[in-house]
């Protein structure tokens, strides 16, 4: 066999190598795969980034508007960042303002333009920030006012009513360290022009924990009040003026629920109380009682 005869076969075996190899891969390509969520079912998620990893988050609130989803984040020591694509990124929006302790954050259901921030982070460990009241944004978190109750230190939540967004209720957690007056639940109805105290602690160091409404029916709402002191030794969670309490008229007047007029609540006294009402049955409400 002479070189070019061999040349020639040589060439054929590729040609088929590559032949064979063509008709694997078309194959293969033509194969349906089964994809659901078995397949993935044994993946963890994990973190893939930045290193540079944030505090806490004190509060998260978002809408969606003609399918873009706009999200308000507030930091325990970072100040209010807004998202308008759903979380994918982020940019600070309060960083002109004189604290950056955040505690609530709220978008006004019939406004998305308009939100409210608490500032004072409401989980009162001994390294927590403190605020100067509550803030209001018209043009969706560009610029912000400061509205009043400045010496609450400390807002854990804010509910606006979802038929009217000048009525609004606050729940002001008041000074760690010491009493003062400013704390409880407040409501204005004139979009924070004025604030009326509607909830009272039973003493000074007694302030509003949490509050919780459904939006389907704003009128009716609850409030838990915490009775606490930090001090440098020591941190003390619980007290007479623990309790919950229910309004039925959007904040206006409040009843407390005790075993006079609910059961299975634990004795007294109590310690820090959380609460949320089911968005889809208003009468379940849930509560988690430090007792």
């Amino acid at each position: 066999m002479n070189s070019a005869e061999r040349s020639v076969r040589l060439k054929l075996r590729v040609w088929s190598v590559i032949s064979l190899l063509g008709s694997a891969i078309l194959a293969s390509a033509q194969t349906s795969y089964k994809f659901d969520a078995a397949t993935v079912s044994g993946l963890p998620a994990r973190n893939i980034g930045s290193a540079t990893m944030s505090g806490r988050v004190a509060a998260v609130d978002a809408v969606e508007q003609d399918g873009r989803i706009t999200v308000f984040v507030g930091a325990a020591s970072g100040g209010v960042w807004k998202s308008v694509n759903g979380g994918t990124t982020y940019k600070p929006v309060f960083d002109r303002e004189a604290v950056q302790s955040i505690g609530a954050v709220t978008i006004d259901p019939s406004n998305p333009k308009t939100v409210w921030v608490g500032t004072g982070e409401a989980w009162v460990r001994n390294s927590v920030s403190v605020g100067d009241g509550v803030y209001k944004s018209t043009d969706g978190g560009e610029n912000w006012t400061n509205v009043g109750l400045k010496d609450s230190e400390h807002i854990a939540k804010i509910l606006v009513d979802p038929t009217n967004g000048n009525n609004v209720v606050v729940c002001a957690t008041g000074h760690l360290w010491d009493d003062n007056d400013e704390r409880g639940v407040y409501k204005t109805t004139d979009g924070g022009k004025t604030w009326k105290k509607v909830l009272a602690g039973a003493n000074g160091s007694s302030g509003c924990a949490l509050l919780a409404m459904s939006q389907q029916e704003p009128k009716t709402m609850y409030a838990s009040m915490w009775d606490f002191r930090r001090e440098g030794w020591t941190f003390r969670s619980g007290g007479p003026g623990s309790g919950l309490f229910k309004s039925t008229d959007g904040g206006d007047h409040w009843s407390e629920i005790q075993d006079s007029n609910a059961k299975g609540l634990p004795p007294k006294p109590w310690g820090r109380v959380a609460i949320a009402v089911a968005p889809s049955t208003p009468p379940v409400v849930y509560a988690t009682i430090y007792a």
